[in-house]
């Protein structure tokens, strides 16, 4: 018996079933206080055109929630999305929780957008979150291409 087709609007099967070809899968989430959705949606989307499958956790996601989740079924990256100017400290003790973790402490996580609510530099964010064990920071203006480079730069470096 034949599977019936997707009724068009339906969310796509996970896991991929046996005769599509497998694709990472992404988590996307923003951090705990950050109540922020078109981030997240954006990230969706550019993830899904790099080709990932995305589970998109939402907005004020607990670490313990984005933990629990990467722990059920490890994904090939993890997206942070904050816009409220909290992503520094939040992002910080995110980072920290999840490198903490027997088998997810190898899986590239990035953060991006407003990262503090002024004050510190740029540079001095970005270094003292890739320091703590963030793959990518992106921030400003180019945060966008930037993240799109980093995934065209980790697909080529992949294979």
């Amino acid at each position: 018996m034949s599977e019936a087709p997707p009724r068009p609007g339906a969310a796509p099967p996970f896991p991929p079933t046996s005769r599509e070809r497998p694709r990472k899968t992404a988590v996307v989430a923003s951090t705990p206080s950050d109540s922020h959705t078109w981030g997240l949606v954006v990230l969706q989307c550019v993830l899904e055109e790099a080709g990932f499958f995305v589970r998109n956790l939402g907005a004020c996601c607990p670490v313990d929630v984005l933990l629990d989740e990467c722990r059920a079924a490890p994904p090939a990256l993890v997206a942070i999305s904050t816009v409220n100017g909290h992503g520094r400290v939040e992002g910080a003790e995110l980072i920290s929780a999840f490198r903490r973790v027997p088998g997810l402490s190898d899986v590239p996580v990035v953060i991006g957008g407003m990262l503090t609510t002024g004050g510190t530099g740029r540079r001095e964010v970005v270094a003292e979150l890739t320091g703590l064990g963030f793959t990518g920071v992106f921030v400003g203006d180019a945060a966008l291409r930037e993240f799109r480079d980093h995934l065209a730069w980790a697909d080529a470096h992949a294979r």
